[in-house]
């Protein structure tokens, strides 16, 4: 029997199916990063006050410290809602300062910066498990608000009104470069 023409029918075949196949679309954590400083620009050293930072840490064997405690990240969320909201005016806890919102008015905003480091062995589950109760506090925050003064969820609300909540309650996530956090913590 002749299979001369085989290996063109299964060329031909491999052709088809890799233009006819899709692949999966990647996903990502969406964070808008600084714009360029101006290379001419002075640069400034910026104080913060040690209350303003949370450290969240994650190690190589996983654990997760939020400030000096040990905690499950099933924790992590509620920790940084008290954190940035500081309900009991706690003088460990972020300071607050009154601004005026353009469309709101005075407003009283957390100072709070949640400062990520992740050890350079923690896994990609940890990492993103972390992102999501971060992002996920945030989110609660401005349903919050959203609620109190519009009797809607922050992502019903219009353009304006969202951008109203996220200057009342801005996500100050600020990561550090991966490094070998057991050092620090064991």
């Amino acid at each position: 029997m002749n299979t001369s023409s085989t290996a063109d029918i299964a060329f031909l075949l491999l052709c088809y199916f890799l233009m006819t196949t899709t692949m999966g679309s990647q996903t990502g954590l969406s964070r808008r990063l600084p714009p360029m400083p101006d290379p001419n620009a002075k640069v400034e050293d910026q104080k913060v006050n040690r209350r303003n930072i949370i450290m969240v840490r994650i190690n190589s064997q996983d654990r997760l410290f939020a400030g000096n405690e040990l905690m499950d990240v099933s924790q992590l969320k509620d920790k940084i809602k008290e954190f940035l909201t500081n309900p009991t005016n706690n003088p460990n806890l972020p300071d607050k300062q009154t601004i005026d919102i353009e469309g709101y008015g005075p407003c009283e905003v957390s100072k709070g910066v949640i400062s990520l480091q992740n050890d350079n062995g923690t896994s990609y589950h940890a990492y993103i498990a972390v992102q999501n109760e971060l992002v996920k506090a945030i989110d609660e925050l401005r349903d919050d608000f959203s609620y109190r003064n519009y009797g809607k969820p922050f992502i019903r609300l219009s353009e304006d009104y969202q951008d109203i909540v996220k200057e009342a309650v801005p996500s100050n996530i600020s990561e550090a470069e991966p490094k070998d956090v057991t050092k620090n913590r064991k």
